[in-house]
């Protein structure tokens, strides 16, 4: 049998359908022994920059806006992503810079109009050691079912799943995308969301001094063990990196908490007990965090755009047993985090802001 033309091949990648194909086959990712070479760094231009403080473009065209927390968590009603301006989308990431995620629901948006929002907020991130669906690498798929080993599960606690996602990349990702279209029913599979200016704003004066320009060892290596077990390609050398801390948000300016369970391992210049005194600590503060969290509950079709600089998630598994939950991920890198001096909490910009507010009005 001949070859499949390869313009054939593009136009059915082109009408690939996550949804169904999720459906039909269950499990459906292809994991290739393709190699990469290690990331190249880059210059990241914050599309949040050219946003308008007022974010008319967004408030003047939704149905409606509303905040799910005072501290993280917006909801956007009216308008379609896959139909967004050029100025809406910088809106957007301003807006999600500022309240960490905002979500979507009933969105039409297809994972190849995804691929190309996701492209204008950075260069699309191609997972390490997971599987994608055929022909598409930089699509990060969620997928879990009854059929799906709950061993791993069964014998840890639900907080120590909090992470930022691929924070071990010297460029971890920024604005990121997930939309989920698949759920086990009307109830199971909510993610959480932990604002990282908060958790922040909410350590003591003397232990945010103390914690201000520290680093800590981001590791990517459970991942990489993982794989190599189920006989599954390590895609590049490199799965570690040193990132501070506190980190500032390169267009608010602001300070947040950058650590996490999930891949943040050790802390520069301490030795074991008190590396993980200190992380013990942080991440109990997170976990634990309930006044600067945000819970989704997904409708089928929602989509999360968060601001994986300054949030950490969490996804519920409580419906391994009841049915299957699925959607898939798009994630633009962003710049290699710094720590600023300058830079200010959301608490004092918050103050300020209300301080301006009240000036305009006397």
């Amino acid at each position: 049998m001949a070859p499949p033309n390869s313009e054939t091949l593009a136009q059915d990648i082109e009408k690939i359908d996550l949804k169904q194909l999720a459906r039909e086959k269950g499990r459906y990712l292809v994991y290739p022994e393709t190699k990469y070479p290690e990331i190249e760094e880059f210059v990241h231009k914050d599309p949040g920059h050219r946003a308008d403080p007022k974010l008319a473009s967004l408030y003047d065209n939704a149905e409606k806006i509303f905040d799910l927390t005072p501290q993280i968590g917006t909801e956007i009603h009216g308008l379609q992503l896959n139909k967004l301006t050029d100025k809406q989308k910088d809106d957007l990431a301003l807006l999600v810079a500022e309240r960490g995620v905002v979500f979507f629901r009933k969105q039409d948006i297809n994972v190849h109009e995804a691929i190309k929002l996701g492209e204008y907020y950075g260069p699309l991130h191609i997972h390490n050691t997971f599987g994608h669906p055929p022909e598409l690498p930089p699509i990060h798929v969620v997928y879990f079912d009854t059929q799906t080993p709950k061993q791993y599960f069964n014998y840890r606690r639900a907080g120590d799943a909090w992470h930022s996602d691929v924070s071990y990349e010297k460029q971890p990702p920024g604005l990121t995308i997930l939309k989920i279209d698949l759920l086990p029913g009307e109830a199971g599979g909510d993610t959480m969301w932990a604002s990282g200016y908060s958790a922040y704003d909410r350590l003591s004066p003397a232990m945010q001094k103390f914690v201000e320009g520290l680093e800590a060892v981001h590791t990517g290596q459970m991942q990489v063990d993982e794989a190599i077990s189920a006989g599954h390609a390590v895609r590049r050398e490199t799965w570690e990196a040193t990132h501070p801390v506190v980190r500032v948000h390169p267009v608010t300016g602001w300070k947040s908490l950058y650590v996490q369970p999930g891949f943040t391992k050790h802390i520069v210049g301490m030795s074991r007990r008190e590396s993980e005194a200190i992380l013990g600590f942080l991440n109990n503060h997170i976990i634990a965090g309930h006044n600067f969290q945000v819970r989704f509950k997904w409708e089928e079709d929602s989509v999360a755009v968060w601001d994986n600089r300054v949030t950490c998630h969490n996804a519920m598994f409580d419906y391994l047993d009841v049915g299957r939950r699925h959607g898939y991920r798009v994630t633009p890198q962003a710049e290699k985090p710094y720590y600023d001096a300058n830079g200010k909490s959301k608490h004092e910009a918050d103050i300020a802001k209300a301080q301006a507010k009240q000036k305009q009005k006397q």
